[in-house]
């Protein structure tokens, strides 16, 4: 995976080209400043895509956590509040 590289002059003269990029190759654009990574700029849907998955890994570690802590319920149960947590967000 090659990383985007630009400078902090690129953002301010080359927003559209760069949001182009973003969104084209969904990967992060590394904004310099003074030769240095100062920011990264990724496109709105490569966030949405990153922020969930970050949300799913910091579940799961839950769910080992909850397991090896005998915090454990009868699957039915469970996935009626996965149901009920489903529906919850579509209604948002």
């Amino acid at each position: 995976m090659e990383v985007a590289i630009r400078p902090s002059s690129d953002l301010r003269n080359h927003y559209s080209e760069i949001s182009k990029q973003c969104r084209e190759s969904k990967e992060a654009v590394i904004i310099t400043v003074n030769g240095k990574g100062d920011t990264a700029v990724m496109g709105f849907q490569a966030y949405k895509q990153m922020t969930a998955e970050l949300e799913l890994l910091r579940t799961l570690a839950e769910s080992e956590e909850d397991m090896k802590q005998g915090r454990v319920a009868p699957i039915q149960d469970t996935f009626d509040n996965i149901r009920t947590s489903l529906l919850e967000r579509k209604d948002e």
